[in-house]
């Protein structure tokens, strides 16, 4: 999508912080350096929701619990030039910034008080996006999200009954019956889940079996190339139907430093399987999406994904 979309095609007329040239270098916390200077780098959020300094202080408030805002918020810019995006980018570039994502949740992780690392998109006016430059964003917290603990506990009683990945078995379903699977690039596949929570909502998995993404970013980096080029695609796809969407990594916890007193994470390894969620935000609703957790969609999974496979997109 083209056109009047502000946030790509040439630069503003106001300066861009992000931009090379006038990005403030104090602020930079890490760059995937190239032979013009740097591909990717990680930069200190300019209004942090979590600051590095100090002691979360968690103490219980009845049944409640308080804490400090502690933690660390980086937006990570994805590329140099304004105009490239994750999806009309060069899958090098893609894969540049995949290697940043994964240094920085690593590094993030090596802190003893980080309980999790997130790795979030929000694109276009409807999904909250902050900067026209193409960033993503990072937080780290001393907390696990509600809705990635969901998914770890029910992947450990999956695995607890069954011995096996859940998104593993996913995967084999998918591949199988073949009327969910958008693409299969290499080692990763991009799926439409059985019960969307949006509209044309996807997941791209790696379809061997991995816990956490960091991992898989810094000990495969050929295997880059291939996520880089289903991601793009994939966005490709959905800004066909849409141009606002929501991304969020979901990785591992951080087991780097296990708790003395509580069983958390010890079959981690085995149980949970990382994954990217793309949940597109569409302009009109004839319904409410979400009611008291129950979720629903006006467009079927297998309708969605259909869609999504033929559409034209890029090579």
């Amino acid at each position: 999508m083209t056109g009047d979309d502000p946030a790509e095609g040439t630069r503003p007329e106001t300066a861009c912080s992000f931009c090379p040239e006038s990005a403030d270098a104090t602020q930079v916390i890490s760059a995937i350096p190239s032979a013009v200077g740097w591909s990717a780098r990680s930069m200190v959020h300019p209004n942090p929701l979590y600051h590095i300094e100090g002691e979360p202080g968690r103490r219980g408030d009845g049944i409640y619990d308080r804490m400090s805002s502690v933690g660390a918020h980086e937006v990570l810019v994805e590329n140099p030039r304004h105009d490239r995006h994750l999806w009309n980018a060069s899958d090098d570039e893609i894969g540049q910034f995949l290697r940043l994502a994964a240094e920085r949740i690593m590094d993030l992780k090596r802190d003893p008080r980080i309980k999790y690392v997130s790795l979030f998109k929000d694109y276009g006016p409807s999904a909250g996006q902050e900067f026209s430059h193409p960033t993503s964003q990072i937080t780290a917290t001393m907390f696990v999200p509600r809705r990635v603990l969901y998914e770890l506990r029910a992947g450990r009683e999956y695995f607890v009954g069954k011995e096996r990945c859940v998104f593993c078995d996913i995967i084999n379903q998918e591949e199988r019956q073949a009327a969910r699977v958008i693409e299969a690039r290499g080692d990763y596949v991009a799926i439409g889940p059985y019960a969307p929570r949006v509209p044309y909502e996807t997941w791209i998995l790696p379809r061997n079996h991995e816990a956490s993404f960091e991992r898989t970013g810094l000990s495969k980096p050929g295997l880059r190339v291939n996520l880089a080029a289903l991601l793009r695609r994939t966005l490709q796809r959905v800004r066909v139907v849409t141009e606002g969407f929501h991304l969020v990594l979901h990785t591992s916890p951080n087991s780097l430093h296990p708790s003395n007193t509580l069983g958390y994470w010890k079959t981690i390894d085995d149980d949970y399987h990382w994954h990217i969620e793309i949940l597109p935000v569409l302009a009109t609703k004839a319904r409410s999406y979400t009611f008291k957790e129950v979720y629903y969609s006006p467009v079927s999974s297998e309708t969605a994904v259909k869609q999504l496979r033929e559409a034209k997109i890029d090579g």
